[in-house]
């Protein structure tokens, strides 16, 4: 894993924040949705999140994640689909790979369109036995 965990607990953080799980329930997207069809509606230039044009918390944290490198976003993706239980740590550079052949100019809205993203995102770093609680102070 390339993407350093400062970065990645902070996305952790703001997505929390959003309250993906409510926001996706009002909407009638819940956490069965297949993240891939998500990623075909990005790739094809539908939008996902009309519910949060105004919302400026969605746009800091969409805003960082299209700041950030291909390979971090690469990495980023994986490890949601890691925390989401698609493959397992020792398939990881799998995952890395498939990422990249996948990865499109809407990462941010793939990722976000996740109702658990925070929630995944930390399960893979759990795996990775890594801790946001050094970061918490930052962003809590």
């Amino acid at each position: 894993m390339d993407i350093k965990p400062e970065n990645v607990c902070h996305i952790i953080f703001k997505a929390r924040q959003l309250n993906a799980i409510e926001a996706m329930q009002e909407t009638g997207v819940g956490a069965e949705t297949d993240a891939d069809e998500l990623l075909e509606d990005m790739q094809q230039g539908r939008v996902v999140h009309e519910e949060r044009e105004h919302d400026p918390t969605y746009y800091e944290i969409k805003g960082f994640i299209d700041e950030l490198s291909g390979d971090d976003q690469c990495d980023l993706i994986a490890l949601a689909w890691l925390g989401r239980g698609d493959a397992g740590k020792n398939e990881w550079g799998d995952l890395v790979n498939l990422a990249r052949e996948r990865r499109s100019d809407h990462t941010a809205e793939y990722l976000l369109a996740m109702p658990l993203l925070g929630e995944y995102l930390q399960d893979a770093l759990d795996q990775f036995e890594i801790s946001c609680e050094d970061f918490e102070d930052e962003h809590g």
